[in-house]
């Protein structure tokens, strides 16, 4: 039988598609405190009927919430060639400059200054964010918004 051959890279060549940064943004521990509390109500709801049902009610519940955080966590990933966050994609040579916010600024990215035109994968409890503006000329799109835990790292990531 004949071996199949795979391509192989030359070994001097650095790949486009090599992860350069990558970050999930998990959901803070409080968030899993109150998906923790909503689901013990569901004790409170069945009790009636039996003690039993009620706490399977509240295992089943907290299951239910805790794969759809686990689901709805984005993840924000450079490589060489693109920029994803959460579902969107972008090619990096449509990426123009980027800066950080955190605090007060921060609160005014998401808020005030905000352009009902941008792409945004924001989350509450992440507070530093970072603008990307976006250079293509056939996108509407004047930036993306994003939170990240690491807006330094984010930033050399783009710059790289």
């Amino acid at each position: 039988m004949p071996e199949s051959s795979a391509a192989v890279p030359a070994p001097n060549s650095t790949p486009d598609d090599a992860v350069v940064y990558t970050e999930k943004l998990w959901p803070n521990f409080w968030i899993w405190l109150v998906a923790a509390g909503l689901s013990g109500a569901g004790i409170f709801v069945f009790a009636p009927i039996s003690l039993a049902t009620g706490l399977i009610a509240a295992v089943v519940l907290f299951a239910i919430l805790a794969v759809l955080l686990v689901l709805s966590t984005p993840t924000i990933t450079v490589t060489g060639s693109t920029l994803r966050v959460g579902r969107a994609t972008i090619e990096r040579r449509f990426l123009g400059a980027a800066a950080a916010f955190d605090g007060a600024e921060a609160t005014a990215e998401r808020g005030t200054r905000l352009n009902g035109l941008a792409f945004l994968c924001i989350r509450g409890w992440i507070s530093p964010v970072v603008r990307i503006e976006i250079t293509d000329p056939s996108d509407r799109t004047p930036y993306w918004l994003t939170s990240t835990r690491h807006p330094d790292k984010l930033l050399a990531a783009l710059r790289s």
